[in-house]
């Protein structure tokens, strides 16, 4: 990016803060006060539970911010961010990269009205970011993905998940309604054996398939040369109806392409792609996620308990 200089960064471990920087010729900063005198933008990809101290010292310096998915721990830290972000007049991007994802930039033109999306994401366990529900580690990449696809509010929650490796939920599955009757059905799991990273549409027009892993999608639009009468008359194979249409978009990094939205954003020459209320939104949904299986936790535990006994 040759428009941006790396200033350094901030570890709070010093042997890994030596390391990195001999590794990558990169300045390791004492402190976060030490690496703010020197920078106008910052990317906080601290634990979860430090985001917001470190974006609120950032904002009262009148430093724009890429925050790492989610935006906060918590609505209200959410809330007070935005506010200060706001009254500061600094830029407040959420780092929900998979909006920057080629299957997902090419499908774009063609989703249109979607009554139904159903989305898969499937990790192995990484100790990074299990201090947080798999919601908001993991699902909360689809949380945003489908408020995007779809374009409404949620306004209907039901969730189950349970915990496996962590005191917090390690597979959870979610079921959205939007304010039209749109509904997502969203499972994440970080106790798979294998990754998997899938999004499928359903819309009037025909159907999405989208693998966000290798960035590839299909359109299987519906034809309209189509006779229905003749379809019903005997068994027909799917493209006498159907079309398939290959999904294509620029080939980009997805970090990058977010890393460069990101320093078009600051220095006023471009959109905030993700906004700091894109990260909100997405959020409040993920709470609402988790305190739904917090909510049937302890049934599916009675149940656990009888069947033992």
């Amino acid at each position: 990016m040759p428009e941006v200089s790396l200033a350094g960064f901030v570890e709070a471990r010093p042997e890994r803060a030596r390391a990195v920087s001999e590794e990558l010729a990169v300045r390791a900063f004492p402190t976060l006060d030490a690496l703010l005198d020197e920078v106008d933008a910052l990317t906080v990809v601290v634990p979860t539970p430090a985001h917001f101290e470190v974006a609120m010292a950032a904002v009262r310096r009148g430093k724009h911010l890429l925050i790492e998915k989610p935006l906060t721990e918590t609505l209200a830290q959410a809330d007070q961010l935005l506010d200060a972000a706001y009254h500061a007049g600094v830029v407040v991007q959420t780092g929900h990269v998979e909006r920057f994802n080629r299957a997902i930039r090419a499908a774009l033109p063609f989703v249109d009205a979607p009554r139904f999306i159903e989305s898969d994401r499937l990790a192995p366990f990484n100790p990074r970011g299990s201090d947080v529900a798999v919601v908001l580690d993991l699902m909360i990449h689809d949380i945003d993905l489908v408020r995007t696809l779809v374009g409404e509010r949620v306004v209907g929650v039901s969730a189950v998940g349970v915990p496996v490796l962590t005191p917090s939920p390690d597979i959870a599955n979610a079921r959205l309604t939007f304010e039209s009757g749109v509904v997502a059905n969203i499972t994440a799991s970080r106790v798979s054996r294998e990754r998997m990273r899938k999004l499928r549409i359903f819309q009037q027009s025909g159907y999405l398939s989208l693998d966000l892993g290798s960035g590839n999608g299909e359109f299987y639009r519906l034809r309209t040369d189509v006779d229905v009468a003749a379809l019903a008359l005997e068994p027909q194979g799917i493209e006498a109806f159907v079309e398939r249409i290959p999904l294509e978009a620029p080939e980009g990094q997805p970090l990058q392409l977010e890393f460069e939205a990101f320093a078009r954003a600051a220095s006023g020459t471009g959109p905030v792609v993700v906004s700091g209320d894109d990260g909100r939104e997405a959020l409040a949904v993920a709470v609402e996620i988790v305190r739904e299986i917090e909510r049937t936790l302890p049934v599916l535990r009675r149940g656990e308990a009888r069947a033992r006994a």
